[in-house]
């Protein structure tokens, strides 16, 4: 078979691995500059279209028109994500059905910006292994419903990949650590990423990994840390400089940027400082991890209920888990590892990098269908009960939730309306016993039923659920064998000439796309710097002597200059002049913000003594 990668496509950060095949060992595939995170950003430019690093350095300079975490609007309706669109600094527009990302004049839908990501990952294989790779596993959370995995596969397919396989993210990190530990026992994967939260339980026993419950929150991740932060951080600027910024798109993007570092300082220091240069003002502040733990406790005991849900479906206990693994960059953040430990009673284990197990277990799954491993078996579950709308409104289940995939079920119906020809067929999925509290999956018609009594009719309906936890629903009248069929397309689902235009125009514009994107990132990146330079060079010229402060002012010339041509190599070249020229400059304003700031802090512990 030809190669098939694993991909991590997540909230904050994607991923692309692969196993190697002299060691049996699952790799992360690290870009040019050696990282192996992709930064799920996305910048729509004038010029074109920036993805990743150089991308997410646009959000401050472009808010408007540059999405991150796209993923939390995958397969997803206005309704269901309104609440939340006024933290975002780009507009959602109120659409029927699928939403979509306004960028100036321009509409495009959350499967898109996912599939330029996904290209990039991609590109980033391909670069690797000198080949063209077109097959991939893309993992999503355990929760993720039907209409956010449609969504998944249609960005994969934009993207020109052939999505092989959808897995659940904490199965896909059981794997990882099964190539190391394969035993028999019962495992608790608790993956806490950007934007999402999953548990699952499973049994492993003798290479097969069978998933026995799952749970968990597609709102709830390090997005929501961040943003309890930013929330304080603007209470406290209105206290501290009397201005409210919550109006202003790139304060409050310099101050989620900021808020993302502190929290991530803070899983390894007991106190940090920001310093924030705003146009009137540089705000200063000392964040102590205590502080930071009353913050966001609220939301890490959140996640405990759907651990407890998870349990209790499975029928098991805290005391019978033997092992707890960790999932996700949220679960660095120390009040997180204290709350699952004091929960499941044992340290968890976290050996592996939280950021890259799920893309190395979605890479042993792809080289298990490519046949490179036969001593390994995934069985996944459905998250969500799947069921028919019948008389009245109530829901009839076919499928409860947590059940083992792939799967079949197939139920009896009849008519309640004498000489009834067609009967409407609606098919649901949630928890809810009234459909309409359900979500809405599709509905179709089985016609041409012969006209008899109520009751007499006999309507088969089958469920049908593949590997990927995608539905197809089959309804037959077994008197007549009239039959109507449909693979479940969500409501919140591209169509499929949707998706055949995209796909057109990615293989249309390919080549231009990489050259113009190549001079875009030069540009930005020397947008970044000359701005870095102007507000260096405002708050702390008189740090330099004149000599060079005439050699810094000399090169930040010599760039602006440079960066009106379309000479990419040049651009380049002279963007990392001026950062030589600075690096001097750089370091004399930290000392001088660490002196201020460790100045400030005596100040305090003297006044509490």
């Amino acid at each position: 078979m030809s190669r098939i990668v694993g991909i991590d496509l997540g909230t904050t950060n994607s991923l692309v691995a692969y196993v190697d095949e002299k060691t049996g060992v699952p790799r992360v595939i690290p870009d040019r500059d050696g990282q192996a995170l992709l930064p799920s950003v996305v910048s729509f430019v004038s010029e074109g279209v920036l993805v990743g690093a150089v991308a997410k350095r646009q959000l401050v300079r472009r808010p408007e028109s540059t999405v991150y975490s796209v993923k939390r609007l995958m397969g997803r309706g206005y309704e269901d994500v309104k609440e939340e669109l006024c933290y975002l600094p780009f507009k959602v527009l109120p659409c029927e059905g699928i939403v979509k990302i306004l960028i100036g004049s321009r509409e495009v839908t959350p499967p898109e910006v996912s599939a330029i990501v996904l290209k990039s990952l991609k590109e980033r294989a391909e670069a690797h292994f000198g080949e063209s790779i077109e097959k991939a596993v893309i993992t999503v959370p355990a929760y993720f419903n039907d209409s956010q995995r449609q969504a998944t596969k249609d960005a994969g397919r934009i993207a020109g990949l052939d999505v092989v396989r959808i897995v659940n993210e904490p199965t896909a990190a059981s794997l990882a650590y099964g190539l190391q530990r394969i035993r028999a026992g019962v495992v608790a994967v608790y993956d806490l990423g950007g934007g999402t939260f999953d548990i699952s339980i499973l049994r492993v026993k003798d290479g097969v990994f069978e998933v026995l419950a799952t749970n968990g929150n597609t709102h709830l991740g390090g997005d929501d840390f961040d943003r309890a932060i930013v929330m304080w951080l603007l209470d406290d600027i209105r206290e501290k400089h009397g201005v409210y910024l919550g109006r202003d798109p790139e304060a409050m993007q310099e101050l989620r940027l900021s808020a993302e570092a502190a929290k991530i300082r803070l899983s390894a220091e007991e106190w940090t400082v920001l310093t924030i240069p705003f146009d009137a003002f540089t705000y200063h502040r000392e964040i102590t991890r205590s502080e930071l733990e009353r913050l966001i406790a609220r939301l890490v005991d959140s996640t405990l209920r759907p651990c407890r849900m998870a349990l209790a479906d499975a029928g098991l206990a805290s005391a019978d888990i033997d092992e707890v693994v960790l999932v996700g960059g949220s679960t660095r953040v120390s009040l997180v590892r204290r709350r699952v430990q004091d929960l499941f009673g044992k340290a968890p284990h976290s050996q592996l990098n939280p950021d890259e197990v799920v893309a190395l277990g979605a890479a042993v799954q792809a080289h298990i269908l490519a046949g490179g491993i036969t001593n390994m078996l995934l069985l996944d579950v459905t998250p969500l009960s799947l069921g028919i709308e019948t008389l009245g409104g109530i829901v009839s289940v076919l499928i409860p939730r947590n059940t083992t995939i792939p799967t079949n079920a197939r139920e009896l119906f009849t008519t309640s309306v004498d000489g009834q020809r067609v009967v409407d067929m609606h098919v649901v999925q949630g928890e809810r016993e009234v459909a309409k509290d359900c979500r809405s999956l599709a509905r179709f018609e089985l016609s041409g039923i012969d006209p008899m009594p109520a009751g007499m009719p006999k309507i088969e309906v089958v469920f049908l659920i593949d590997a990927n936890g995608i539905l197809q629903v089959t309804a037959t009248e077994l008197r007549t064998g009239k039959a109507a069929a449909i693979e479940v397309k969500p409501t919140y689902g591209l169509s499929e000439a949707d998706v055949e235009r995209m796909v057109e125009e990615s293989f249309t514009y390919a080549e231009a796309d990489v050259e113009a994107r190549l001079l875009i990132e030069a540009r930005n990146e020397a947008d970044t710097v000359i701005t870095h330079v102007e507000r260096a060079l405002g708050q702390g010229s008189q740090l330099v002597g004149a000599d060079e402060r005439e050699t810094i002012v000399t090169a930040l010339e010599t760039l602006r200059g440079a960066r009106a041509t379309n000479d990419r190599v040049l651009i380049r070249e002279t963007t990392t002049g001026l950062n030589r020229a600075t690096e001097h400059l750089a370091e004399l304003m930290m000392d001088a913000a660490l002196r201020g700031a460790l100045a400030s802090r005596r100040a305090d512990e003297i006044m509490e003594r």
